[in-house]
């Protein structure tokens, strides 16, 4: 009896493995979003103060149903930490230029 118990605590469940390298992380501190029809890009970016010129260090792409549900999750996590931690202030930012694509001179 105690296997048809385990099994049923097992289905739907998903095993997931975190890579030691991608547990590290990447810091990122400018998100950069876009959208098709079919996909959501967000590029994420780290810009340093005095460094002119900055790499994307990771995209991710979803379908519009996973940025939604994204955006839910983000959402709730963010209400959560503020009822824990107080209100995350949002500091105005300049206006970053965003120089993408080629570039040359004629």
């Amino acid at each position: 009896m105690s296997d048809i118990k385990d099994n049923k605590t097992k289905q739907g469940q998903i095993n997931i493995e975190l890579d030691e390298k991608i547990a590290e992380g990447i810091y990122s501190n400018l998100a950069i979003i876009n959208h098709s029809v079919s996909e959501f890009v967000v590029d994420f970016v780290s810009i340093m103060p005095g460094t002119p010129k900055s790499k994307v260090k990771s995209r991710i792409i979803l379908t519009p149903q996973h940025a939604k549900r994204l955006m839910k999750a983000l959402s709730e996590n963010v209400n959560r930490f503020e009822k824990a931690h107080g209100e995350i202030k949002d500091y105005e930012q300049p206006p970053i230029p965003l120089n993408f694509g080629p570039t040359g001179q004629a």
